[in-house]
């Protein structure tokens, strides 16, 4: 146990000089973070301190854990947004109880896809679903925000609905909020140029809450310390309540985790490590996942890699883990010396700060690029973003997931490409079409492209030529690099060989692996009794697919099956053979 945690250490270790261009790094993105957390605890309707709870352990913990040494483990907008969808029909009063519960049990979840190495699977989740997602987040943000910043009491479930009730009853705004919260979105996009820009978000929190404390016209506007009571100093760690467990809460923990994973992971890949080392995704998870924990424990909401305060924290210089690390340290300085101040942040502020973040996070060019795509990129992008501003984001996360996952099946099956290898007039072998049907007493020798899985097993067999009325007809198909198909692809190869046997054809496969030839073996596919020859790969490109027209051409020239060994092709064969080769061994040094 010490030498694993001297070992941990070893790899954490600031330098001298790294720990000092860290500290100059951390306190502006302290500045950033503290109005952010607040914003985004305000969105989950908790108390704004709890964001700051996690504003502290999410950059601690998930710093000194994490493989991708520049992210920032922080409060998100998006998981808010979930929490608050997966606790909107709990009682104020159980609310914090039900947070606590879940941001625990979603940090487990993070823990377990990280020790199952389940990081891959979040490449199948699609660019153009999780711009839908992403950009309904951010517009069911904006909309949500709006009685906050106008200090209007409304009651519609959704965020659509919380909007209109404004829009549609101007008399339930109340113009003191309405005054705080336009001075802040001022301020927040006057002071980026200017050189306070580092500290915008800052600025636009304390100086209208200033003004909301001074002067008795704004002493009706909600701040921070009429959503409950702040504690001084640091939080104590809290069991959670188990009574407040269903499965409501389970879907938000899942919800919770899939939008910190996903999200993570395009952290991961656009700010790589300095040092060139690669970083473990499944590392990510598990560190994502014990900064949720510890969060939980300590009141905080969930956390996750974020996007803004990450690019925040490179723009600004850091180099290394450390900077993350001492941001949350500066936070805890603000929770420890400033707690009481933070009763007196009003609430329209935060709002103003949600909505300005939120207008950042929706990306034209982004948006554009997934709409040029075409009708299936454009059809998972609506849908997704519609199912986010009308459904639970729970609901909209499964919708995204099960909507990738059918686009990935989709493209497989639209991917199968077969090619048939054919002879030019001068010898030369190239790849051209696959014939529609068969001709009697030929080998026809097909390279096939895509996935054999799923549907794109049937769009195989759809074009397989046609063995219609020819008979003695040879099919020679290249199965080189494929350890495994799936069980339609085995159905389908089964029935294309009876029907070649039928009209007294074979079928072969060349280039076969061990293990697809055992697979083979254990579905009957394989012996002599089936219409249907294995040829095993071998180190040398191409030549499993020369021995299989060897055999085909001697198959086709005797009337009595005998042995295929004992025939020799023809000098047409040699050129098959010949070419082949070339053509195989060019293919595969192009892949």
């Amino acid at each position: 146990m010490i030498r694993r945690l001297r070992r941990w250490w070893t790899g954490v270790r600031p330098g001298q000089e790294g720990l000092k261009s860290a500290s100059i790094v951390a306190l502006p993105r302290a500045a950033a973070a503290v109005p952010d957390a607040m914003a985004s605890a305000s969105l989950v309707g908790v108390n704004p301190i709890h964001g700051l709870y996690a504003a502290f352990l999410g950059p601690i913990v998930g710093g000194l854990t994490t493989s991708t040494k520049l992210i920032v483990v922080t409060t998100t907008s998006a998981s808010a947004l979930a929490a608050f969808s997966a606790l909107e029909g709990v009682s104020p009063d159980d609310r914090l109880s039900s947070l606590i519960l879940m941001t625990i049990i979603a940090g487990g979840i993070m823990l377990l896809a990280g020790f199952l190495g389940l990081g891959r699977f979040t490449a199948f989740v699609s660019h153009s679903v999780m711009t839908g997602f992403l950009t309904g987040v951010a517009i069911s943000i904006i909309l949500r925000q709006i009685p906050d910043l106008v200090g209007a009491d409304v009651d519609a479930p959704r965020s659509v609905g919380k909007a209109l009730q404004v829009f549609l009853h101007p008399g339930s705004i109340d113009l003191p909020s309405l005054l705080v919260g336009l001075s802040a979105l001022l301020l927040l996009l006057s002071l980026p140029y200017t050189p306070l820009k580092r500290y915008a978000a800052l600025v636009a929190l304390i100086a209208p809450s200033l003004v909301v404390a001074w002067v008795g016209y704004f002493s009706g506007v909600e701040v921070v310390a009429d959503a409950g009571e702040i504690v001084r100093g640091i939080p104590l760690p809290a069991l959670p309540s188990l009574r407040q467990f269903d499965f409501d809460l389970l879907a938000g923990a899942f919800a919770v985790a899939a939008i910190v994973l996903v999200q993570a992971s395009g952290v991961s890949q656009s700010y790589p490590n300095p040092d060139g080392s690669r970083s473990d995704v499944n590392a990510d998870f598990m560190s994502q996942g014990w900064a949720n924990v510890a969060s939980g424990f300590f009141r905080g909401i969930p956390v996750g890699g974020s996007v803004s305060q990450t690019a925040l924290s490179v723009s600004l210089g850091a180099r290394d883990r450390w900077a993350s690390i001492l941001s949350g340290a500066w936070v805890l300085l603000v929770l420890v010396l400033l707690s009481r101040l933070v009763g007196k942040v009003a609430i329209p502020t935060l709002a103003a700060i949600l909505i300005i973040a939120s207008i950042g996070a929706v990306r034209p060019a982004v948006i554009g690029a997934v709409w040029a795509s075409g009708p299936q990129a454009q059809i998972a992008m609506v849908t997704t973003f519609i199912a986010t501003l009308l459904l639970p984001v729970s609901a909209a996360v499964g919708i995204g997931v099960a909507l990738s996952l059918l686009l990935s099946v989709n493209r497989e099956a639209l991917d199968v490409r077969l090619r048939a290898i054919s002879e030019r007039p001068d010898g030369s072998m190239v790849e051209g079409p696959v014939p529609e049907s068969l001709e009697s007493g030929t080998v026809t020798v097909i390279n096939v492209y895509g996935s054999l899985f799923y549907a794109g097993a049937r769009t195989f067999e759809d074009k397989l030529p046609d063995v219609g009325h020819s008979e003695k007809a040879v099919v020679v198909v290249n199965m080189r690099g494929r350890p495994v198909i799936g069980s339609t692809a085995l159905s389908v190869l089964s029935r294309y060989a009876s029907r070649l046997d039928s009209q007294g054809g074979r079928l072969y496969l060349s280039g076969i692996d061990p293990e697809l030839k055992a697979q083979l073996e254990n579905a009957g596919l394989a012996g002599d009794a089936v219409a249907m020859r294995l040829v095993e790969a071998t180190p040398t490109l191409g030549e499993s697919t020369r021995r299989a027209i060897t055999d085909a051409q001697a198959f086709l020239v005797t009337d009595t099956g005998a042995p295929e060994e004992e025939a020799a092709p023809d000098p047409w064969v040699k050129r098959v053979l010949d070419g082949a080769r070339h053509l195989f061994s060019e293919r595969d040094r192009s892949n």
